[in-house]
């Protein structure tokens, strides 16, 4: 008696089928982009309330270890912003290292022809994000964490930015890093845009345009805080 097949076909989920396709991956990489620029708004925005001073920036530090109470526990918004945050980093990184091996699996012989030199930002887009990602754990370990930061102490933020931005190499980290994430952001946020259908002929100006903006802005408003320690301006 032949045995029974217990074998069953299953079909692919939807979720499965949009990630495998190369479509789903650069919607995946433009949708955790987003939330990861809204993030840099909001933080960046944040950070400059440390020219109010000493006060105002721990206040507002601690203030965001409150938000949702009582209806949320003490620092849980915080934890649920972190954990939404590192799902947006890893689905982008591993979306875009797997769309970059796709790429060149699709092309394994050089092109005959030299292609049109593409902008600077797209040329440094990958190691771009890897000194972004090797930033982050470094941010983490020195502001969040306070291991990198032996003048540091918990719970007084300001002074723990002010020690940090008191050394040439916390200088030097965190300024390449911020302009590693000006080209990053100038380059993907057109990109994500085309991805998720929000690009055209007629709007493509403007959406280049705005991509210049947000990333100076942003550039310009993370970096200040460095440059403001350096020159006594914050203190």
């Amino acid at each position: 008696m032949a045995a029974l097949d217990t074998r069953t076909d299953r079909r692919p989920s939807f979720v499965g089928l949009l990630w495998g396709s190369t479509v789903g991956k650069k919607t995946a990489m433009a949708v955790s982009g987003i939330v990861m620029l809204l993030y840099l708004v909001v933080h960046m925005l944040g950070n400059l309330k440390i020219f109010f001073g000493a006060a105002d920036f721990d206040a507002y530090a601690a203030w965001l270890r409150t938000i949702g109470e009582p209806f949320l526990h003490h620092e849980w918004f915080l934890w649920i912003a972190r954990v939404v945050l590192v799902a947006a980093v890893v689905t982008h990184a591993v979306a875009a290292f797997q769309l970059s091996r796709r790429d060149i699996a699709a092309r394994p012989v050089k092109y005959a022809h030299k292609r049109r030199r593409a902008s600077y930002a797209t040329r440094t887009m990958r190691w771009g994000g890897v000194i972004l990602g090797l930033f982050i754990v470094w941010h983490v370990l020195d502001l969040t964490t306070l291991t990198v930061n032996p003048h540091a102490a918990a719970g007084h933020p300001y002074a723990n930015v002010v020690a940090t931005f008191s050394t040439w190499y916390g200088d030097v980290i965190y300024i390449a890093a911020m302009l590693a994430l000006g080209l990053h952001i100038r380059h993907g946020f057109w990109s994500a845009a085309q991805t998720l259908g929000a690009g055209s002929a007629a709007r493509d100006r403007v959406l280049r345009a705005t991509a210049d903006v947000l990333a100076l802005l942003l550039t310009a408003g993370f970096v200040s805080v460095p440059v403001a320690v350096m020159t006594g301006l914050v203190s």
